[in-house]
């Protein structure tokens, strides 16, 4: 078993981040309260443009169009999780369009906790996808 759980965990794999980072870029105002209602060790931090996006982070584009997507999807490493935040009104156009362009999910406008909620579940995806492709690195 021993032998088992050091192949499961090799040196070589990236280790997570303990206490999740979420990165808010655009409007900022969307997400004022959200830290309140983040799991407790995750924190909130603003940034100004793509180039300050640490390995990691959660990127949340607030007021997201398709080109904001798409220029954020071609700047960061795949691994980087997007959450498009769009308007609750938004047409279902802009719906398909940010997910096409790249986001890994879309949240309508609405209560910071049900943005919580969607952060807490692409960050689960996230560290079961590092499981997922452990093979590739034994």
């Amino acid at each position: 078993m021993t032998t088992m759980l050091t192949q499961l965990n090799p040196e070589s794999a990236p280790a997570p981040a303990p206490h999740p980072v979420v990165v808010v870029l655009g409007q900022r105002s969307r997400v004022a309260s959200l830290p309140a209602h983040l799991p407790s060790g995750w924190s909130m931090r603003l940034a100004a443009g793509l180039d300050e996006v640490r390995p990691d982070e959660l990127v949340v584009l607030s007021g997201a169009t398709v080109h904001d997507v798409r220029v954020a999807r071609a700047v960061l490493p795949s691994e980087t999780r997007i959450v498009a935040l769009i308007d609750d009104w938004a047409a279902v156009e802009l719906v398909s369009g940010v997910l096409t362009a790249g986001a890994d999910v879309c949240v309508r406008g609405g209560h910071p906790a049900i943005l919580a909620g969607h952060l807490v579940a692409v960050r689960r995806r996230q560290l079961a996808e590092r499981w997922d492709h452990i093979e590739a690195i034994l």
